[in-house]
C-alpha cells in the first residue's frame, strides 16, 4: 500500500491540476484471484482496456520490482500485444517465461499454447509439452486439453499418456462442450494404453 501511495503521489504531482479533476473515480488495484479470473477467461487484456489504462505503473511496479508472477504474466501479455504499452514482443515473452518459472499455471498454458500454434514465437509442439504438461498437473484444465490433443497427435511421449489420461479423468466443469471434449479424447487415449494402465490412471489418489 505504502508503494502504491508513493507512485499514485508522483503521478498526481505530475499531472495538471485540470487533468486531476478529469480523471474520475480511481480504479482498484486488482486481486490476485481476481487476475486469476481474469487469465482462465482470457479477458485481462480487456479489462485492463476497459479500466482506461490507469494502473500501468502500478502492474509495472508488481512485475519489475515485486516481482509478482500474477502481474509479471499481466505485464507481458500488454508488452507482447502492445495494450496501453509501447509493444515489446521480446520483454513480453521474457516477463511470461519468469512467471511460467514462478509455477503460474496461466503463464505456463499460455507459453504451451502459443508454441502449439506459433504465436509470436516460431510453432514446435514439443516444445510446447513441458509447458503444458507442467500446467496441467496443476489442475489447469485448457491445459490438460491440450496435452491431450498434442499426445493424440503424436507429439510427446506415450510414456505421458496415463498422466494425461488422469488428469481428464479428475477433472470437473460445467460446461456440456468442454465436457464431451474431455469425453472423446479419454476414448481416444484408451485406444493406445493397456487396460491395466487405464484402470491405475481412474484411481483417485486417497487424500488420508
Amino acid at each position: 500500500m505504502v508503494l502504491r501511495a508513493i507512485v499514485l503521489s508522483a503521478l498526481m504531482a505530475a499531472m495538471p491540476a485540470k487533468a486531476i479533476t478529469d480523471v474520475g473515480d480511481a480504479v482498484p488495484l486488482y486481486s490476485e484471484a481476481e487476475l486469476i479470473h481474469l487469465f482462465e477467461s482470457n479477458q485481462q487484456l480487456q479489462r485492463v482496456k476497459a479500466d482506461e489504462c490507469q494502473l500501468v505503473q502500478d502492474i509495472e511496479v508488481r512485475a519489475e520490482r515485486v516481482e509478482l508472477p500474477a502481474y509479471q504474466f499481466l505485464y507481458g501479455d500488454m508488452l507482447a500485444w502492445g495494450v496501453c504499452v509501447a509493444r515489446d514482443v521480446e520483454l513480453g515473452l521474457y516477463y511470461m517465461e519468469t512467471a511460467a518459472r514462478q509455477g503460474l499455471p496461466s503463464a505456463l498454458e499460455q507459453l504451451g499454447r502459443y508454441y502449439a500454434r506459433g504465436t509470436l514465437v516460431q510453432q514446435d509442439r514439443e516444445r510446447a509439452i513441458p509447458y503444458l504438461r507442467e500446467a496441467a498437473a496443476m489442475g489447469h484444465l485448457a491445459a490438460r486439453i491440450q496435452l491431450a490433443e498434442l499426445l493424440l497427435n503424436d507429439y510427446g511421449s506415450p510414456l505421458d499418456y496415463e498422466d494425461a489420461y488422469r488428469w481428464l479423468y479428475q477433472s470437473v466443469t460445467a460446461d456440456g462442450r468442454t465436457h464431451r471434449k474431455i469425453t472423446q479424447l479419454r476414448r481416444n487415449l484408451e485406444q493406445r494404453m493397456p487396460s491395466n494402465v487405464i484402470a491405475r490412471a481412474k484411481r483417485r489418489e486417497s487424500f488420508w
